[in-house]
């Protein structure tokens, strides 16, 4: 057999697995998966994976059914967009669960997680890598650090828990992508917001606002936001293979909890430049947010699924 032959036979036999996501190349998790496709391709263990990025390959919400399926081998999904399949993973976007990255370091391997992962197991998925991101307030007119601070202001909020938290704190609530707040908010539609931390950013809501509460010290809005992986395509893979990818995943998970960290100050540095108000959520505000969401999301939560109380008891035990 000539050396090209070779080579070709090589190629022909190595393994390709899908990875799919809804955001750009230039998006922290889109860089963090290429950092676990690159440490895999130069492990040089017959494995590549291919990533789809800017939902080319899945619609953002549409990603775990196939997961669960095998029709897809790999995604980096908001896990709670799943959460009508299974209501657990709806305590992974919850108010005040996770305060700040350490706790959601240390929540990602916790017996909390632990039991989320179980759940998974059913659906025949694994995590490859852990991961939360942040996010904060802007207000149009005013600072929004604590619940009175969205008494009658019309308010968008990311994610279910969120605005059952907020009416409860009197805000009324007006549902949009968060590509739609700045449009929003130049028309007077919208007087407060909380989306991500690179959200703020990317969508220039700092055009619009008079303050923005960052994620700092404290903050209320986390999202978990892992890899995923099938876990029959994982088990699959031989020993050198799993190897190759776990250690990728290490790399990167690392690197993903450095980077949303630098998420957040790096919007307080764009607020900051464009003449936008800082103005950080004290501890006694985020300790007042949770007291409203006990009695709104977290109990809206318990009260529509059996195992509820259990896990969001979990969540909150961890320090």
């Amino acid at each position: 057999m000539t050396i090209g032959a070779i080579a070709l036979s090589a190629t022909v036999s190595a393994k390709e697995l899908r990875l799919s996501h809804q955001w750009s190349t230039k998006d922290v998790r889109h860089k963090f998966a290429q950092i676990v496709a690159d440490h895999v391709a130069s492990a040089n263990v017959d494995l590549n994976i291919k990533i789809f990025p800017s939902k080319s390959l899945f619609k953002p919400k549409e990603q775990y059914k196939p997961l669960t399926r095998g029709q897809l081998d790999m995604t980096v999904f908001p896990l709670s967009y799943a959460g009508g399949q299974q209501p657990a993973y709806n305590l992974t976007l919850m108010p005040g669960l996770v305060k700040n990255h350490d706790h959601a370091a240390r929540m990602n391997y916790s017996p909390f997680m632990e039991e989320i992962q179980k759940i998974m197991a059913t659906d025949d998925v694994m995590v490859v890598v852990h991961g939360y991101l942040a996010g904060g307030f802007a207000g149009k007119d005013k600072c929004i650090t604590g619940p009175n601070d969205v008494k009658g202001l019309q308010t968008r909020a990311a994610g279910k828990a969120f605005e059952t938290m907020l009416v409860g704190a009197g805000a009324s609530i007006a549902s949009m992508p968060s590509s739609a707040i700045y449009n929003a908010m130049q028309t007077g539609v919208l007087q407060a917001a909380n989306t991500s931390s690179s959200s703020f950013v990317s969508y220039r809501i700092y055009e619009q606002v008079k303050c923005y509460t960052p994620a700092g010290k404290t903050a209320l809005w986390f999202m978990y936001q892992p890899l995923l992986m099938n876990k029959s395509v994982f088990e699959s893979l031989n020993k050198n293979q799993q190897e190759a990818l776990m250690a990728g995943a290490k790399k990167a998970e690392a690197y993903y909890l450095a980077e949303a960290k630098k998420e957040d100050q790096a919007s307080v540095n764009v607020f900051k430049k464009n003449g936008v108000e800082i103005k950080e959520m004290s501890a006694d505000e985020f300790n007042a947010w949770r007291s409203i969401a006990k009695e709104t999301s977290y109990k809206k939560f318990v009260s529509g699924y059996k195992d509820g109380q259990r896990l969001l008891d979990l969540a909150l035990s961890v320090n």
